[in-house]
């Protein structure tokens, strides 16, 4: 079977879409309400709910191939986390004009509900709580805050961005417009070139500043996973929407889910590796499924 490689370094199947053995979007909704209707119901959220705000999946059709930077390679070179921030100086904005779609506006009146007991997202985009969710946890963080990894202050990633600017005047000058960049869900943009972009140290202890995401090779902090466990713990169902499943922080919850006696719910545009767990798989975009969840949901 062919691959390409992925989000995250990782190989994933190059003919994944559709997914013939799921339900489609008209079958799954029929199918889903009976078992979500009257339930607590936690959600984990992945790149493909953000899709329709403007912010590529690291894995559905059409997305590029990508190789992250790993942990190891940013914390073990200043060359390394140069060409970083040289493409995440440029692709964060790209995060911060994104706006919520209707799929994450459907999830927080779900929440005020009280059909949805939280979300839990691998997304660092903040479009949950742009769209008014509440008792969300960033699972792999937020793109918006930036920490020192000696002395731990955390810096808004605003500031930072202006540190960036008077370091670099005119670095991007190159770059007609945002359409000749791709980006992708991390923040991250292939700009031209990141050869001598200046990176300034902590202000506080001169120490190495990083995003306050989680990068592949590092984990998620123990404090997120276990206020996420106990999100799943205390609801009667777990809804996957718009995630592969590739990576383990993601997995972990539909495993604690199926020991717990907790059905599992996933929609995803493609296979992901928690379908054989799930009760109901629907291949669907994201906001099209909640959307129409929401509808039927409101139905006598």
């Amino acid at each position: 079977m062919p691959t390409v490689r992925a989000g995250y370094g990782t190989p994933v199947s190059a003919d994944q879409f559709p997914d013939p053995d799921a339900a489609d979007l008209g079958t799954g909704l029929d199918e889903a309400v009976p078992l979500l209707a009257g339930r607590r119901t936690a959600v984990l959220t992945g790149a493909g709910i953000s899709t329709d705000s403007g912010i590529p999946d690291y894995r559905g059709p059409g997305a590029a191939p990508r190789t992250p930077m790993t942990f190891q390679e940013f914390m073990g070179s200043a060359a390394m986390r140069s060409h970083y921030w040289a493409r995440n100086q440029y692709g964060w904005r790209h995060l911060e004009r994104a706006r919520p779609n209707p799929g994450h506006g459907v999830l927080a009146r779900l929440e005020q509900a009280g059909t949805v007991t939280g979300v839990v997202t691998q997304n660092i985009d903040r479009l949950h709580q742009a769209a008014g969710s509440l008792n969300v946890v960033d699972l792999h963080g937020r793109y918006t805050r930036v920490q020192c990894m000696r002395c731990g202050t955390r810096i808004p990633r605003a500031v930072l961005s202006d540190l960036f600017d008077a370091l670099n005047p005119g670095f991007y000058d190159a770059i007609a417009s945002p359409e000749e960049i791709e980006f992708a869900p991390d923040a991250d943009a292939v700009v031209p070139r990141t050869a001598g972009f200046r990176v300034p140290d902590c202000p506080v202890c001169g120490g190495i500043l990083k995003p306050d995401v989680v990068f592949f090779g590092e984990n998620a902090p123990r404090h997120r996973v276990l206020r996420a466990l106990r999100m799943v713990d205390t609801a009667d169902a777990l809804l996957v929407v718009g995630s592969s499943l590739t990576v383990n922080s993601g997995r972990r919850f539909v495993r604690h889910a199926v020991r717990s006696g907790v059905p599992v719910l996933i929609v995803n545009h493609g296979r992901t590796r928690g379908d054989a767990a799930a009760r109901l798989k629907i291949d669907a975009r994201a906001t099209d499924f909640l959307v129409g969840l929401e509808e039927r949901l409101a139905r006598p």
